[in-house]
């Protein structure tokens, strides 16, 4: 199966960083957190991706011209016509295609733009931000036994805030700090999907989240696998700082490699 990656949006909300680079260019440890999702498919045997580009997309194509080369010990010698030898290198089992999407083209029309490069068989499909401790087979497995179009992983994210109870009189009855059975259900990306879903989407301004998903919900064609490990979105600097603490002290729970 090919890996579908969305990472052609603007990330106007961790603008701090990606007035630079497209959000998922922006690095968690040296890297992009780009990088860390594919480490996540690649653990599980999934090496070819598809990066859907538009904002800076530039920038994406660079970094891997260059992977190998900023991965290796090199030595140039100016003496003998500038020649570059390479000691020693730390390389990758992937293959991966780089599509200019648009520049503001939306979610689903940077799937259906990709479309030429699937062609008939189900595909991986995942947002260019989240990391999680998923099973990415298990994911799988699960979207061959429902045998729908789409199945997305749906996550907990929990809350930011402490929680406030308040009665009917305005008074407060419990306050209580955030925790998981406070959240509710949200698609946390780690999709499969099947080629029928291009039909569900019909040009650059369809938001996958909107009329798509709605429709094949209405058919019984979207499946949830649950997960209720370890996710997050690196959506504002403040997750970004943290996914950042998480891997600078070894306790980064999306590191299955």
């Amino acid at each position: 199966m090919k890996v579908v990656i969305l990472a052609g949006g603007f990330g106007t909300r961790i603008s701090e960083e990606s007035h630079l680079r497209p959000k998922p260019m922006i690095e968690i440890g040296g890297q992009p957190v780009l990088w860390h999702i594919m480490k996540i498919y690649s653990a599980y045997g999934f090496h070819e991706f598809i990066i859907c580009a538009g904002y800076k997309q530039q920038v994406i194509k660079e970094y891997f011209a260059n992977y190998f080369l900023h991965r290796s010990d090199v030595t140039f010698d100016f003496s003998n016509s500038g020649e570059m030898t390479v000691h020693s290198h730390i390389s990758e089992p992937w293959k991966v295609t780089v599509v200019d999407t648009g520049y503001t083209t939306m979610t689903g029309g940077r799937i259906k733009r990709i479309a030429p490069y699937i062609g008939d068989e189900a595909f991986l499909l995942t947002y260019g931000d989240g990391v999680a401790d998923i099973r990415i087979d298990e994911v799988v497995k699960f979207h061959k036994a429902h045998k729908k179009i789409l199945t997305l992983t749906t996550v907990n994210p929990g809350q930011r805030f402490g929680v406030l109870e308040v009665n009917k009189e305005d008074l407060v009855t419990e306050f209580h700090e955030k925790r998981d059975s406070d959240g509710y259900l949200i698609n946390g990306g780690f999709m499969v999907a099947e080629p029928e879903l291009f039909h569900y989407i019909d040009g650059d301004q369809i938001f996958l989240e909107k009329e798509p998903l709605e429709r094949l919900a209405e058919k019984g064609e979207l499946a949830a696998y649950r997960h209720e490990g370890f996710w997050q979105c690196m959506d504002t600097q403040r997750d970004k700082e943290k996914l950042e603490m998480m891997w600078n002290t070894g306790a980064a729970p999306w590191k299955v490699w």
